[in-house]
């Protein structure tokens, strides 16, 4: 399920980490218990929160995979899911990157 940036309220932001885990992004996690959070580019533009920062995460579908092309051999979902290879996904950020540039 996508949200807006703006519709994501955090209760503390003291009690986040930040990891800057690219040129483009950063990991989110619990300072306490050290659980992943959510993954954030650095401009704003895209949050993705993992569904098991929720109370209850059941009421999210599991519907995509992204760099599908990286995963390791033996790990895979029981339902179909829609893939998304590195490529796909660098493609599909450039396009939105560059409609918000105008």
């Amino acid at each position: 399920m996508a949200v807006e940036c703006s519709d994501i309220d955090i209760a503390d932001e003291a009690e986040l980490g930040i990891y800057s885990s690219s040129q483009w992004g950063e990991r989110v996690f619990c300072k306490t218990c050290g659980s992943s959070l959510m993954w954030r580019s650095k401009d704003g533009a895209h949050i993705v929160v993992s569904a098991q920062a929720f109370d209850d995460p059941y009421v999210f579908s599991f519907t995509s995979e992204i760099f599908i092309d990286d995963k390791p051999g033996n790990y895979a979902f029981a339902n179909e899911t829609q893939k998304m290879t590195n490529a796909e996904v660098y493609a599909l950020y450039a396009k939105e990157q560059e409609s918000q540039n105008g």
